[in-house]
C-alpha cells in the first residue's frame, strides 16, 4: 500500500502461519490506499530460524527488531490471528505508545488458559505438532501439500507459498517449537497490564457461538472493555477461512473501525 495513509497495519500469523496467510487481506487493504506489512517469524516460510525458546518474550522481541530495521514509522495497527492474541498483548504491553489499534481475529487470550480443558487441548496441540514436524521433515506433507496445503482460501501467490511451508520440514519444526511455549507465552502475556480502554480494539470471531461462549466471552473481553470496540462473529467462517477471500473483508472493515474510518454495522 501507499505511504502516509495512516497507521501502518502490522500482522501476526497464528501457529503454524506465515506472511502469506495475509494476502487476501492485503489485496484489499491496499486497494483502499491502506499500507500493511506481514512477516514470517524466525524459523518459518522464508525466514532464518532464530535464538530458542520460541516463547513470547522472544517473539515481541523478534517483532520489535523486524519493525526497527523496517523503516515504517508507527504507531502501528496491529492484526493477530489465532496464538498472535498472546503475541498481541505482549508487544502492546512493552510498546504501549506504539500501537493505535488493535484487531484480534479469532484470537487466543492469555485469561482464556483458565477455561476448564483448555490446557489438556494445548498439550495435545503441542503434541500433535511435534508430529507435525517430524511428518514433513521425512517429507510426508510434500504429496498433499496441492490439496491441502492452503486451508484458508487464498490469492494464487500466496497460496503457493502457504503449500511450500505446509511441506517444509523447517517450517513445521519451528512452528512446533512456538506451539510447545503456548503456556510459557500466555503467562508472559498475563503477566503484563491489560489494554488501555482508550484503546480501540475490533474483535472478528469465527464459527458459530452455541457450545463455545466461554471461550468467545474471552476473545470479546478486550472489545468490550474498550470504550470504542467492535466486535464480529462470522458464523460461516473458520478458523482459518476467515483470513481467506470469502471472509477478509471483514477484518478489513474492523481494520477500518479501529482507524476510524468505518463504522460498527453489527
Amino acid at each position: 500500500g501507499p505511504t502516509g495513509g495512516g497507521p501502518v497495519v502490522v500482522m501476526e500469523a497464528g501457529a503454524f502461519g506465515l506472511s502469506a496467510d495475509w494476502g487476501a487481506v492485503q489485496v484489499r487493504l491496499a486497494a483502499r490506499g491502506i499500507r500493511s506489512c506481514a512477516y514470517d517469524r524466525a524459523g518459518l516460510g522464508r525466514s532464518d530460524p532464530g535464538p530458542s525458546p520460541r516463547d513470547g518474550v522472544a517473539v515481541a522481541s523478534d517483532f520489535e527488531a523486524m519493525l526497527a530495521a523496517s523503516g515504517e514509522p508507527g504507531p502501528y495497527i496491529y492484526v493477530g490471528h489465532s496464538m498472535a492474541g498472546l503475541y498481541a498483548r505482549l508487544f502492546t504491553g512493552r510498546n504501549p505508545d506504539r500501537v493505535a489499534g488493535l484487531v484480534l481475529v479469532d484470537a487466543a487470550t492469555p485469561e482464556a488458559a483458565e477455561i476448564p480443558g483448555a490446557t489438556k487441548f494445548i498439550s495435545g496441540f503441542a503434541t500433535a505438532s511435534r508430529l507435525a514436524g517430524w511428518g514433513a521433515t521425512i517429507g510426508l506433507f510434500r504429496p498433499v501439500s496441492p490439496w491441502m496445503g492452503d486451508r484458508i482460501g487464498l490469492p494464487p501467490d500466496a497460496a503457493a507459498d502457504k503449500r511450500r511451508a505446509f511441506g517444509s520440514g523447517v517450517h513445521n519444526r519451528w512452528a512446533a517449537r512456538e506451539v510447545a511455549q503456548w503456556m510459557a507465552a500466555s503467562s508472559q502475556a498475563g503477566e503484563l497490564p491489560g489494554y488501555a480502554p482508550s484503546l480501540p480494539v475490533a474483535v472478528v470471531t469465527a464459527g458459530p457461538e452455541a457450545g463455545r461462549e466461554a471461550w468467545k466471552r474471552f476473545q470479546t473481553a478486550p472489545a468490550r472493555a474498550s470504550t470504542r470496540g467492535y466486535v464480529r462473529n462470522v458464523d460461516a467462517a473458520g478458523h482459518a477461512t476467515l483470513l481467506g477471500e470469502g471472509f477478509a473483508d471483514e477484518i478489513v472493515k474492523a481494520v477500518l473501525f479501529v482507524r476510524g474510518d468505518g463504522a460498527a454495522t453489527e
